[in-house]
């Protein structure tokens, strides 16, 4: 399609959030634990690769069906539906075993009718470098900046625009590994978060397992 590889996929997981308000030196911090499902985000892509080169061009959607409660400190779906566009690079030296990869995007927020909130439109750029240390392993850093447009707006805006921002940087590991003729990819990445304004920071851990449903060859 307009001479790149075209590409749908669907994500979904399980996921935990553990917080703790600061409540300006008070003895006793609310905190709470939650793990559940997380929200569904239908998606597709558009790549272009030329020798080391890659681009690509993405539009992914949200459907507020994880674990959500808006009188809950933690949850670990965001309530409320979303649309994001954006692109990515990625540069990988199959010799050298480097890569690195920047992508950036703008996400469209709908109201959270739980609470009768909409967040403003926001932008967001992550970018990864790793290095392969052997065939399967691969080690390196990786981080993000969010940081919000527009303002937030409804019935149940009481702090005004209330822009956020936020900022993180750490380390991550990649195994990958073959199943059934099949090359399987673990990925796990720890990030510090700083520069937050209007927004939770501390420190966050994803985990990735991406499993090919399909022979790409074919």
């Amino acid at each position: 399609m307009l001479g790149g590889q075209p590409a749908v996929f669907l994500s979904f997981g399980v996921g935990g959030n553990a917080t703790q308000a600061d409540q300006g030196g008070s003895a006793s911090l609310p905190s709470q634990t939650v793990s559940g499902f997380t929200d569904v985000s239908p998606g597709a892509t558009l790549g272009w690769t030329h020798n080391t080169d890659y681009w690509l061009v993405y539009l992914v959607g949200n459907i507020p069906v994880g674990s959500y409660e808006s009188q809950r400190l933690a949850n670990v779906g965001i309530g409320h539906a979303a649309i994001d566009a954006g692109g990515a690079y990625t540069y990988y030296n199959s010799r050298t075993g480097l890569s690195l990869s920047a992508g950036g995007g703008f996400t469209y927020n709908y109201e959270n009718y739980s609470t009768d909130y909409r967040n403003g439109i926001d932008s967001h750029m992550g970018w990864s470098a790793m290095q392969s240390v052997s065939e399967n392993w691969r080690l390196g850093l990786a981080g993000y900046i969010y940081y919000q447009l527009t303002g937030d707006s409804g019935s149940g805006n009481t702090c005004g625009p209330c822009k956020s921002r936020v900022a993180s940087v750490g380390p991550q590991l990649n195994y990958n590994f073959t199943v059934a003729g099949q090359q399987w990819s673990v990925n796990l990445r720890g990030y510090y978060e700083f520069w937050a304004q209007n927004r939770f920071e501390g420190y966050a851990v994803f985990a990735t397992l991406a499993i090919p449903l399909g022979d790409a060859k074919k």
